[in-house]
């Protein structure tokens, strides 16, 4: 994680495990008898259930591992690329989408916050969809530089692989609620969490729903544990009034 090389660690196979280890590591430092609920973002998800107690390190690495190889995979044996959609309200993105699929597969894959929203699909799928977007008003329609199209059909190969690993992982039920990107509610059934987990790779990622259920249901402040600060922005659109922090370096654990 620390010498690379970054051509190496950008590599979906590489990129998951180092971010997940990276959240985990900082997880660990932290004093967690507060957290009453964690949700995580697409991979972010199995850090989540490592801090609920429903996966352990060691399975949840192995996991990663697995799930970042087999999306690389799927990627390469089905062509396919995301774009993000700005500016325009989830309904009329979906409907976009579906128009644009006489062009080929594309699906909303990310509702990150109000008027962010990434599509995923096949190549001409994604690139029919950008311009219906621009033509209803979106304020930006752009591709962005990924490695297959994740959160999308196009990923159903990877999902049968990681279904077929999560049947023979020992998996808990979750000590506090977990927000699923699937369902955008809390679950702590380890029977849920399975479910959830093996569906997460063709399903949209319901970001905006699960934090404003969070807050909803109590959640008065949020720490965002790993790398970067994304998560913060989005939170911040989401639920203006909430306070929000990040720890991603060990100088940020100093501070806190």
């Amino acid at each position: 994680c620390f010498e690379g090389p970054e051509d190496i660690l950008r590599q979906t196979m590489n990129t998951q495990p180092a971010i997940f280890l990276h959240s985990i590591v900082l997880f660990q430092l932290i004093s967690a008898q507060n957290i009453s609920m964690v949700a995580g973002h697409s991979l972010g998800e199995y850090s989540a259930l490592v801090a609920a107690g429903s996966l352990s390190f060691e399975d949840g690495l192995k996991l990663v591992r697995l799930r970042g190889e087999l999306m690389q995979s799927a990627g390469v044996k089905n062509k396919g690329t995301m774009a993000a959609i700005v500016g325009l309200v989830p309904d009329m993105v979906a409907d976009i989408c579906t128009q644009a699929s006489v062009a080929g597969i594309v699906q909303c894959a990310n509702f990150n916050s109000p008027g962010q929203i990434v599509i995923s699909g096949s190549v001409d799928g994604v690139r029919k969809a950008m311009d219906l977007s621009k033509a209803r008003g979106a304020k930006m329609a752009k591709e962005l530089v990924v490695s297959g199209a994740f959160h999308s059909l196009l990923m159903h190969s990877a999902r049968e692989g990681l279904m077929t690993a999560l049947q023979q992982t020992n998996i808990e039920n979750a000590k506090i609620p977990v927000y699923t990107n699937v369902t955008a509610r809390p679950v702590q059934s380890s029977v849920e969490i399975r479910k959830v987990l093996g569906e997460q790779l063709t399903n949209a990622v319901r970001w905006e729903e699960s934090i404003s259920n969070m807050v909803k249901d109590g959640a008065e402040k949020f720490i965002e544990v790993g790398p970067g600060k994304v998560l913060q922005g989005l939170v911040k659109r989401i639920a203006a009034n909430i306070e929000v922090k990040g720890i991603d370096k060990f100088d940020d654990l100093e501070k806190e």
